[in-house]
């Protein structure tokens, strides 16, 4: 049998497991890869590849790095006169127009980490723990224009656990997604995809998050939409508050005895506590704007003969 002639466009390291099993696969030739270009990074502000261009340079896969794809004319008649079998996608930040969606022969397959249609959009991942679901997964659709709303070819469900935050399940994801992918090769190679339309009444979206969408009002939380907050913002961007007009990160929460006001500060045997709308938490390991991380006693002790405020202030710095 002759081996399925794909291209892979991907940009970050969330990728590099597939690219490199699509790499290592028999059955598979990999005709090119497309991702971003290099970007200043590191206080040297060198260019440094992305890591799926630098897998593709390593293993000296064709490499096509782009800020447009649907620009590049030249690389597009060429994937047409080479006869391209599948395009697959995974974490590549870039639209797809009509144009480029209609070059391979069985289609543009994208690898989405969610249970389509939920969560379609830039953060699966991070929605998934904030709405603190217990399983999430890898789709793969067949790409249309309209973002991640294409048929399901194949769809792999996985358990979250307790006290998975965003670092972990993303690499358990990446890792799953080469699987998946494997899985989708193996039954398009023998003839045995089955396409599956989305049910849009069921449709919900992830988009990107900010840095600032980490910041904590405790006025307006309970304790359980806290915790996900922290595993969905774990380990970046973090979640923070601010005591005074100081940015407070908070790195370890637990749930105290002590009864505090929603949104008020209290310290208690030198434990920095703040009430939420069902409870009361201790911030218990913290890193104060300008600080060192550490302990809340530790902040606290270090404080003790300062001007520091120990009121959360809800607004941040508009005090």
């Amino acid at each position: 049998m002759e081996k399925l002639k794909i291209a892979f466009f991907g940009t970050p390291d969330f990728a590099v497991p597939t690219i490199e099993m699509l790499h290592n696969h028999p059955q598979v030739d990999l005709i090119q890869v497309v991702s971003m270009p290099d970007r200043k990074s590191g206080r040297g502000q060198r260019l440094q590849s992305p890591p799926v261009a630098i897998f593709a340079k390593t293993n000296k896969v064709p490499l096509l790095q782009t800020e447009n794809i649907n620009k590049e004319e030249s690389a597009l008649a060429s994937y047409q006169e080479k006869d391209l079998d599948v395009i697959i996608v995974l974490a590549f930040a870039q639209f797809l127009g009509k144009k480029v969606l209609q070059i391979p022969k069985k289609g543009f397959f994208n690898i989405h980490t969610s249970l389509l249609p939920s969560y379609r959009g830039a953060a699966p991942i991070q929605h998934a723990l904030l709405n603190g679901d217990n399983i999430t997964g890898v789709s793969i659709q067949k790409m249309v224009k309209k973002m991640d709303a294409g048929d399901v070819v194949l769809s792999n469900e996985i358990e979250i656990s307790n006290n998975e935050n965003f670092g972990q399940l993303y690499t358990r994801l990446k890792f799953q997604a080469a699987l998946s992918t494997n899985t989708f090769l193996n039954n398009l190679i023998d003839d045995k995809l089955t396409y599956n339309s989305q049910d849009e009444s069921k449709v919900t979206f992830a988009p990107s998050l900010k840095r600032e969408d980490g910041h904590i009002d405790f006025s307006k939380m309970n304790f359980i939409e806290i915790k996900n907050k922290m595993k969905a913002f774990d380990p970046w961007p973090g979640i923070f508050c601010f005591l005074g007009k100081k940015r407070l990160k908070i790195f370890s929460i637990q749930q105290s005895q002590d009864t505090v006001p929603p949104g008020q500060t209290q310290v208690d045997s030198n434990e920095l506590l703040v009430g939420c709308l069902d409870s009361t938490i201790r911030l218990s390991e913290v890193q104060l704007e300008g600080k060192k991380r550490s302990s809340d006693i530790d902040l606290l002790n270090g404080l003790k003969n300062s001007q520091e405020p120990f009121e959360v202030n809800p607004k941040g710095k508009e005090v």
